[in-house]
């Protein structure tokens, strides 16, 4: 029976690559189903057999550590360059969907806080 490596739902294609590339390397057999039209399903790798899932697991365990700490090292640099996005350049780039979400947030704190008022009275 098939068993899901990887959920395919917020994984870049890079990373998808990388995965069926090592499962490749290491002679594991598997095969990718695609997102469904309706958005329900967004796809996954999946491993044919069950018994190369501690190996496939190992392997993903170890990309997933020396992909974070590749992405870490980047945002280091990119602070150190002065190249990392900050919150005033995200609102320079999109002013109106910050000030929608400012509002959003006020309007849900209001809203958690109305149950409180009422009891209080």
């Amino acid at each position: 029976m098939a068993k899901l490596l990887l959920n395919m739902r917020y994984v870049p294609e890079d990373e998808a690559a990388d995965v069926r590339a090592f499962l490749d390397e290491a002679r594991i057999d598997w095969y990718q189903t695609r997102p469904s039209p309706f958005g329900i399903s967004h796809g996954g790798i999946w491993l044919r057999n069950n018994d190369d899932l501690p190996r496939a697991k190992a392997l993903m365990a170890d990309y997933q550590r020396q992909r974070q700490a590749n992405a870490r090292a980047a945002q280091v640099q990119a602070q150190r360059d002065g190249t990392a996005e900050t919150f005033a350049d995200i609102v320079r780039a999109d002013p109106k969907r910050v000030v929608l979400i400012i509002i959003a947030i006020a309007c849900l704190i209001g809203l958690m806080a109305v149950p409180g008022y009422m009891l209080s009275r």
